[in-house]
């Protein structure tokens, strides 16, 4: 799975403006809702699915990246947000380290197929030192969505 095929345009924000876990994830959701991608009225319930999944173990896996995610029935296909923080974001990651770049997804409970499929393709490309740096460094909309074609593009991420 591609990332632009996962990842919205529209739910991309080179500054996020909360600092705390929990109101990056707001945010974020709420990028994915003002794009069309879930409900508005399904934003209380996908808020405490993710708080839930936080609360079984950080979704913030180190190297400053978090990818905090839900299953859930509300959605058909894999959805995600991303956002980039230049002051750093407290996720409880496993190396202890501020997070600079979340990526938020969504995915539906009855596809797990293609829930891990789109886990793949974020993981594949947040292992990378490269894209990791050049995300951060990202300060548009355009930045954003040129890294993920040129990721999609190469045979390492694929």
């Amino acid at each position: 799975m591609k990332l632009r095929e996962i990842i919205v345009t529209k739910a991309i924000f080179p500054t996020l403006q909360s600092s705390k876990r929990d109101l990056v994830i707001g945010e974020l959701l709420d990028g994915l809702i003002a794009a069309g991608a879930v409900p508005c009225e399904a934003r209380a319930a996908l808020i405490k699915e993710t708080a839930a999944r936080e609360r079984k173990g950080s979704t913030g896996f180190g190297h400053g990246v978090a990818v905090p995610h839900a299953k859930t029935a509300l959605v058909t296909r894999p959805f995600a947000a991303i956002g980039i923080s230049t002051v750093g974001i407290d996720f409880n990651s496993l190396d202890r380290q501020p997070v600079f770049a979340v990526v938020f997804m969504l995915s539906p409970l009855a596809n797990l197929e293609s829930h891990l499929s789109a886990m793949e393709s974020v993981f594949g490309a947040l292992s990378q030192e490269s894209f990791r740096r050049f995300l951060r460094q990202a300060r548009t909309i355009e930045a954003v969505t040129t890294l993920l074609d040129e990721t999609d593009a190469s045979p390492v991420t694929r």
